[in-house]
């Protein structure tokens, strides 16, 4: 095992999240390196992201209204403070990208374009060639990274386990790095996780398969405290093609006025203009109903965006095409899939965590502003957003002291991968109950007893426990058997009872 001594912070991640941090941390002052399993742009879900970057950019809107529209989306559990810091910080984090070179769509008199998505109240969302934002911002960030002298980055290094010294402080991480998975201890002042959310963790997702909320279940045994983790969020229209991940159908399309129908042409949520932009939550269950009926659930997007598709929603016509459907002329069948974590690692507006020296932004992070049920495009806004904030926050940490030994856990092998992210689907999806949670628990103990504790099954673990512990129905998460929403909003706080320190002995 070689061992790396860093004089500054260690960000792990390289989506919108991590280098907005690592940005923010070099121009601080700072040395920064930043560590990724892939080269940058690859594997992240920020470069997926369709909708685009909510935030109050307009004369009807308003960061109090965007305020409004996050806690009502979140079902009892937002943050108002955090929420707060999110939105009243919304144009400047656009102006920021915009500045670095995301190329936002402007109209005539150069302000920004807005259109409207599910559960806003008003168009506030910032986009890039209609359905592009992601990949266009994070490639105007990137740009910026490179371009970066302070900056360092490893892009073939996966997360191992985090380093500790004698007084729990997180003081570095172990990586391992290129094909062979040669095996770097890496020491430094901060780490800062923004390794992603869980999707991966599921069958049908719309996320890379890669993310599985390791950088979750390492934290957990550094001994951080996770929020949450039961509230998941499924995307109603991910496309049904039979391809692992699921090409998104991008909610702006309904925005636009596309229409959820079942096979027999049928509104599945009510003929209403706005049937369709409900909450998230609740179309999902209505997509999912509709297929498990055997209806089957389609979006018709054949009046609404029809021949404009092409050069309207370039990324979901390409998706479409590829798999051998034109949407302009037939509906595009659909279904529920894993498509952003609300749980995760919890950490305030500057990242960080219960455990010192450990910051946590991104999906992998529980920050408050997203409670039970996530507003769409609040999550490119809140990974630049207090990515700065965390970097700057890193940048100013001193270190701590010499890391102690430990043992890192195993990899889940494929089959048993195979197995998991199945058995998530099916009992961990849209619809849950006491017994498929039940099955589940028992199957992540069967897995962990043949092949060891891996990240992926506490991750997993995690998730479901909870799931199984929260006896109503609040937000993504939906218990078929506890189907009311209790008067009281209570959040799930986990601590592992005997944290573990992740490393390896020589």
């Amino acid at each position: 095992m070689s061992r790396v001594r860093h004089d500054g912070p260690l960000v792990v991640g390289a989506g919108l999240a991590g280098l907005s941090a690592a940005l923010e941390a070099a121009k601080a002052g700072a040395k920064v390196l930043v560590v990724t399993p892939e080269p940058l742009l690859n594997a992240c879900s920020s470069a997926w992201a369709q909708g685009g970057m909510a935030a109050a950019l307009t004369a009807e809107d308003s960061a109090e209204r965007h305020a409004r529209d996050t806690e009502a989306a979140g079902a009892g559990l937002v943050e108002a403070e955090a929420t707060r810091a999110l939105t009243e910080n919304g144009r400047e984090t656009v102006e920021w990208l915009a500045a670095l070179g995301a190329p936002f769509d402007r109209d005539a008199d150069g302000g920004f374009v807005v259109s409207l998505e599910a559960a806003h109240s008003v168009a506030r969302v910032a986009r890039v060639g209609g359905d592009g934002a992601g990949r266009a911002i994070l490639t105007a960030i990137v740009a910026a990274v490179r371009a970066e002298k302070r900056i360092e980055v490893w892009d073939d290094a996966r997360l191992k386990g985090l380093l500790r010294d004698a007084d729990g402080r997180v003081v570095g991480a172990l990586v391992a790095r290129g094909p062979g998975g040669k095996l770097t201890q890496i020491t430094a002042t901060a780490v800062v996780l923004a390794t992603g959310g869980a999707g991966g963790l599921f069958a049908a997702t719309t996320t890379p398969a890669a993310l599985k909320g390791e950088g979750m279940a390492l934290a957990a045994l550094a001994g951080a405290e996770i929020l949450d983790p039961e509230f998941v969020q499924f995307h109603p229209t991910a496309i049904d093609v039979g391809l692992d991940p699921a090409p998104l159908a991008t909610e702006a399309l309904r925005g636009e006025g596309a229409r959820l129908i079942d096979g027999q042409g049928a509104f599945l949520l009510g003929e209403e203009d706005d049937a369709d932009l409900k909450p998230r939550d609740v179309v999902a269950r209505a997509v999912h109903a509709a297929r498990a009926s055997g209806r089957g659930a389609c979006l018709d997007a054949r009046t609404a965006i029809g021949e404009a598709f092409p050069h309207e929603f370039p990324a979901v016509f390409a998706a479409c095409m590829r798999a051998g459907l034109d949407p302009r002329v037939s509906p595009i069948p659909v279904m529920a899939a894993c498509h952003y974590h609300m749980g995760g690692i919890a950490a305030d507006a500057d990242g960080r965590t219960t455990v010192p020296g450990l910051f946590a932004v991104g999906e992998c992070a529980a920050t408050g502003v997203h409670g039970a049920n996530r507003l769409a495009s609040n999550s490119l806004l809140e990974a630049a957003t207090f990515g700065r904030r965390a970097g700057v926050a890193a940048a100013a940490e001193a270190g701590g002291g010499k890391p102690l030994p430990a043992a890192a856990g195993p990899d889940l092998p494929d089959e048993a991968m195979a197995e998991l992210r199945a058995g998530m689907t099916d009992r961990a999806g849209v619809v849950r109950d006491e017994a498929g949670l039940s099955h589940l628990i028992a199957l992540i103990d069967r897995l962990e007893g043949q092949h060891g504790s891996a990240a992926a099954l506490l991750a997993a673990r995690l998730i479901v426990q909870a799931a199984l512990d929260r006896h109503e129905s609040r937000g993504g998460h939906y218990r078929a058997d506890y189907p009311e929403t209790a008067v009281v909003a209570q959040h799930t706080r986990v601590r592992l009872v005997q944290p573990a320190i992740l490393a390896v002995a020589e």
